[in-house]
């Protein structure tokens, strides 16, 4: 098997590097080619179009957004102009489900296979190949493509059809934003009412209110650095999709409405490109308070400090 990897970024070029385990041949390709150096000294190869991987039997993407999918697949110069029939698709971003139903449906009517494999785990988990993969695509593709996932992934699930690893992702995305909504708005109030942040941040993460999301962002907000997680203004395209699905399959959803108006309260303070933890300079302006060390400072890391 050849494999090719499209999207070098904060997820994709540890993945793709991690591929490098597989001992298929391995090309790369990225808008930003400042990572090519380093993928040729380890022995893959680095493309300058898209074409120069029509010869690959698996393609994985790793992109921003669905619109970044549809035009490196579909686009002027995409994949689906070069690859045959038979060759697979494997979508590692995180995009909304109708627009993975529709990018999967141009590509088969091609011939060729699609399987949206969306990942769960932040940089880290990339880099040690610890990721969660959600699959979605026919029985048969999935077993073809479940080793090579096993390269940047040790828990693979696969999904059903097309489109519901996007729909898995989605439900564990928006699970996590909740999660980070709420420390947002109930730290402030600790630290309004005098509880220490600390001592706070010690009892949530060895008690019933830790969480994913406690466990990375407190230790990070104590220490005023708000640069270490995915940006807010990349992560709302969950709450779209949600909120996009709820009107359309009459699903209420009252709670996650609720921290999608915290969201987007912190993106009109133009906090969205920090981390969810920045969430909580909503809360602590309303309240007038700080939930950080004492000695964390103020010069640091969002806007709303400077």
């Amino acid at each position: 098997m050849k494999i090719a990897f499209v999207g070098l970024g904060q997820m994709g070029k540890p993945m793709a590097m991690n591929m490098l385990k597989s001992g298929a041949p391995l090309s790369v390709f990225a808008a930003d080619k400042s990572s090519y150096t380093e993928f040729q000294r380890v022995g893959a190869s680095t493309a300058s179009t898209l074409e120069e991987l029509a010869g690959a039997d698996i393609v994985f993407l790793s992109l921003p957004h669905a619109q970044a999918v549809s035009d490196v697949v579909l686009g002027e110069g995409g994949l689906v102009n070069f690859m045959q029939p038979g060759q697979i698709v494997v979508d590692t971003s995180t995009a909304a489900y109708g627009a993975t139903i529709e990018i999967a449906s141009v590509v088969e009517q091609r011939g060729i296979h699609f399987i949206d494999a969306p990942v769960s785990g932040m940089e880290a988990r990339a880099v040690d190949g610890s990721l969660t993969a959600m699959c979605g695509g026919t029985p048969e593709i999935f077993a073809t493509i479940q080793p090579y996932l096993a390269c940047f992934a040790n828990n693979i699930q696969y999904m059903g059809a097309v489109g519901r690893g996007q729909l898995a992702k989605l439900v564990n995305q928006l699970l996590f934003d909740i999660n980070c909504a709420a420390l947002a708005e109930i730290l402030p109030m600790a630290s309004k009412l005098g509880l220490d942040p600390e001592k706070i941040g010690k009892i949530v993460n060895n008690g019933t209110g830790r969480s994913y999301a406690s466990e990375f962002f407190i230790p990070r907000i104590l220490e005023n650095d708000f640069s270490a997680g995915y940006p807010m203004r990349h992560a709302y395209k969950d709450l779209i999709s949600a909120a996009e699905l709820g009107v359309k399959e009459g699903i209420p959803m009252p709670v996650l409405a609720a921290a999608t108006a915290t969201y987007q309260m912190a993106l009109l303070k133009g906090l969205g490109d920090h981390d969810k933890g920045a969430m909580i300079h909503v809360f602590e302006e309303l309240n007038g308070t700080r939930f950080r060390h004492p000695h964390a400072g103020t010069d640091a890391k969002t806007v709303a400090d400077r």
